[in-house]
């Protein structure tokens, strides 16, 4: 186990591995990474052809570590021959994760590696990485500065928030636009940057591109689970076995990460995410949490700790997720900050009827937002309203429930 200081300092996030690492290869044993202990660690680059790398991403069914879970074989196989470049997003709007600045920060140049073995694949002659956190970015500038592989490779650094980390808000960015998804649904690989295709997707997935082209099938196989192999970075948060970055096989009980409480409110996949009561039968497998109704998201999960007012943390972050709309539709500028003030208006008593309100307003906000955001919040708005039922009771009866607020989840300078 080991201790990253971030940009931010004082504040520090504690960085360890269940399991034999990868990802985070050196890391826990002595922080930062240079070229000469990666190349040590890792072996040197090794390039593929992009009928090799389709297949082996096919085989190992890897899947995006941005949220979304895309099989990363499909992005790949839908970018046309031609002029083509390649986007590492690690904007890493989410609030509550610290996973990709942690990989940035220690292992840069398996992010590196893995974007130069996607540009080779597809005869890309332009990469850029994108990086909010500002020792992230230094890091990765200075990684480059190491290796004679990176011509074309620019190291840009952003500055928008939540809604900015997601892709389109990216590429939009970079073509010199607003930095917010806009209103039309085009995929990168049919216009990204400069308008040409882009291959695009999270750091640590590039990370994960890299360790496939080095160990091959079998060779990355050797850990995880059969129906998703390799291993994961999670942002572990509050009531945990050990908060901070940790790096697990998938396919591992989710019940590992946690000591005693089994029925207490968790939240997986971040400020997109969903409230469950326990993780028993819950595995770190994104088919299988998609299926259970818990997508891992983000990669981020978070148990309050015990005697504290979870409904009150909720409201916190829900008038957050509003402040963060990008304004360009009315479900997200007026649904939003709507639906946090019926949360708050729950939080101090009210009854059955603004219950009805927040229920009919997310039923009008979810699927019809000009992005993802909108759905999101609905989501973690309306999962906490279902599971925690017993504490709305207690407030509504007695205008609330006397336990101090909830104060795991974090939020940047300034949120509410």
């Amino acid at each position: 186990m080991t201790l990253i200081r971030e940009a931010a300092a004082p504040a520090t996030t504690t960085v360890s591995v269940l399991g034999t690492p990868r990802l985070l290869a050196g890391v826990v044993e002595g922080g930062r990474v240079d070229l000469a202990h990666h190349r040590a660690l890792h072996g040197d680059l090794v390039l593929r052809r992009r009928t090799w790398l389709s297949g082996a991403l096919h085989d190992v069914n890897l899947l995006g570590r941005g949220g979304a879970a895309f099989p990363v074989a499909a992005k790949l196989d839908a970018m046309p021959l031609g002029r083509v470049n390649i986007v590492v997003n690690g904007s890493e709007g989410e609030p509550a994760s610290r996973k990709d600045r942690v990989l940035m920060t220690c292992a840069p140049h398996l992010v590196i590696d893995g974007a130069v073995v996607a540009a080779h694949a597809l005869g890309a002659r332009d990469v850029t990485i994108v990086i909010h956190d500002a020792a992230a970015h230094e890091s990765v500038r200075l990684a480059a500065l190491e290796r004679s592989d990176v011509a074309g490779m620019r190291i840009v650094r952003t500055h928008d928030g939540f809604v900015g980390g997601e892709i389109r808000s990216v590429i939009n960015g970079l073509n010199g636009a607003a930095a917010i998804p806009g209103g039309r649904r085009t995929l990168p690989h049919v216009r990204g940057v400069g308008g040409a295709p882009s291959f695009a997707s999270n750091v640590e997935t590039f990370a994960h591109l890299a360790l496939v082209a080095l160990l091959g099938v079998d060779g990355y196989a050797r850990t995880g689970s059969t129906a998703e192999p390799g291993t994961s970075l999670l942002t572990l948060i509050g009531d945990v076995a050990t908060p901070g970055v940790v790096e697990v096989p998938n396919g591992v009980p989710l019940g590992m990460l946690f000591a005693g409480q089994p029925d207490a409110p968790v939240l997986i996949g971040g400020y997109h995410g969903t409230w469950v009561r326990g993780v028993a039968g819950l595995v770190v497998e994104r088919a299988s949490l998609r299926a259970a109704g818990s997508p891992l998201g983000a990669g981020v999960i978070a148990r309050p700790y015990a005697g504290t007012c979870v409904l009150d943390e909720v409201v916190r972050v829900s008038r957050w997720l509003a402040s963060e709309s990008s304004g360009q539709c009315g479900p997200c500028f007026f649904g939003l900050p709507a639906l946090s003030d019926d949360m708050a208006a729950l939080a101090v008593g009210a009854g059955t009827d603004r219950l009805a309100s927040l229920t009919r307003r997310v039923n009008l906000v979810r699927g019809r937002g000009a992005c993802a955001h909108p759905d999101g919040s609905v989501q973690f708005i309306s999962s906490a309203v279902r599971t925690l039922g017993d504490e709305l009771e207690t407030h509504a009866r007695h205008g609330s429930c006397g336990r101090p607020a909830s104060t795991v989840l974090p939020l940047p300078a300034g949120g509410s």
